[in-house]
């Protein structure tokens, strides 16, 4: 048996940490928040995010990073904008060749880079891994089944990382493709805020669809010019993370999309449900088109009403008056 720590005490964070105890790994959780270790401590839940979800007995609370000095296995569940300052704090205090498997989603801000990357520059003596796909935190934690990818430019790293925690419902599968992973997870949050809008406007389920199709694809087509294999992303971490995060009510990005599309601000929207990835996301991913001039038009649109004001009835009527194209597209065959 392993020696896990989490790092995150959030949904996410705990529901990882209930996988690698009930997998029989000795699992530590760490939170830089003192206040929220000692609800935990008190409570024995998290209120906020796991209500009615219990602690079980023998996982260790800690805030101090230091811990990880004894880990064989290190998952990073913070949130996106938190990476590489929690990265940073950890440096030094892991084994070389301890696994660190990023289970965060996203592009950080201002570089572009993707986790693995940020990662690989804060902690060189780490072996890199990234858990994504279809898995809300809420089902997780409660058992329900789920299925996930990790990946890792070795399948080594990725195997070891699936060995620890894949426990029945939570299965996983490896893949070697780093970069589409990490891209599905990061660029499908921008189309699910985009769903949200969606709803908030009234629209039909024929938009969508449309809109879910048509952004697999974008996602497809910007995985591709950066040098992902484009069939990763009609997998778990694309096409699989895409349908539940634009189709459940435990998305924050489906949530604060819906206050958009209602006519409530996006500051406004983005502060009431919390952290909200795909508004994160938004501009890097809208940078990378344009770097890599590929064609975004949804990635354009959602960051155009993020960041510049407009109007989401006005960019659904610049969406659908926009010159027909052809579906012929290769996305899927390279």
């Amino acid at each position: 048996m392993s020696q896990v720590m989490v790092l995150g005490a959030g949904g996410w964070g705990i529901a990882l940490a209930l996988v690698a105890t009930r997998n029989s790994h000795t699992v530590t959780l760490w939170s830089h928040d003192p206040e929220e270790l000692d609800d935990l401590r008190r409570n024995n839940q998290n209120r906020l995010r796991l209500p009615g979800v219990f602690l079980p007995h023998g996982l260790e609370l800690t805030g101090q990073i230091e811990t990880a000095a004894t880990a064989d296995m290190v998952v990073m569940a913070v949130p996106s904008f938190a990476i590489r300052s929690t990265a940073r704090r950890l440096r030094g205090h892991i084994r070389p060749g301890t696994v660190v498997v990023n289970a965060g989603k996203g592009l950080e801000d201002g570089t572009l880079k993707r986790f693995s990357q940020v990662l690989e520059e804060e902690l060189p003596e780490a072996r890199i891994a990234v858990l994504s796909g279809p898995s809300h935190a809420e089902e997780v934690a409660r058992r329900v089944p789920t299925t996930v990818t990790v990946a890792a430019t070795d399948i080594e790293v990725a195997m070891r990382a699936r060995d620890v925690l894949n426990q029945p419902p939570f299965r996983i599968y490896v893949n070697s493709d780093l970069m589409g992973v990490e891209l599905g997870g990061a660029l499908k949050n921008v189309i699910a805020l985009c769903a949200g809008i969606v709803d908030g406007l009234g629209l039909g389920d024929n938009t969508k669809a449309a809109l879910m199709t048509r952004g697999l694809a974008e996602m497809a087509r910007l995985g591709k010019a950066m040098g992902a294999h484009s069939h990763t992303f009609a997998g778990l971490s694309g096409m699989g993370d895409l349908m539940v995060t634009c189709g459940s009510l435990h998305s924050r990005n489906l949530r604060a999309g819906t206050l958009i599309g209602r006519g409530e601000s996006v500051e406004s929207a983005v502060r009431r449900v919390g952290t909200v990835e795909g508004y994160l996301a938004a501009g890097a991913a809208w940078q990378l088109a344009r770097q890599y001039e590929v064609s975004m038009p949804i990635v354009e649109q959602c960051y155009l009403i993020c960041y510049e004001g407009k109007d989401p009835r006005q960019a659904v009527i610049d969406l659908i008056e926009r010159p027909s194209g052809t579906e012929n597209e290769p996305q899927w065959m390279a």
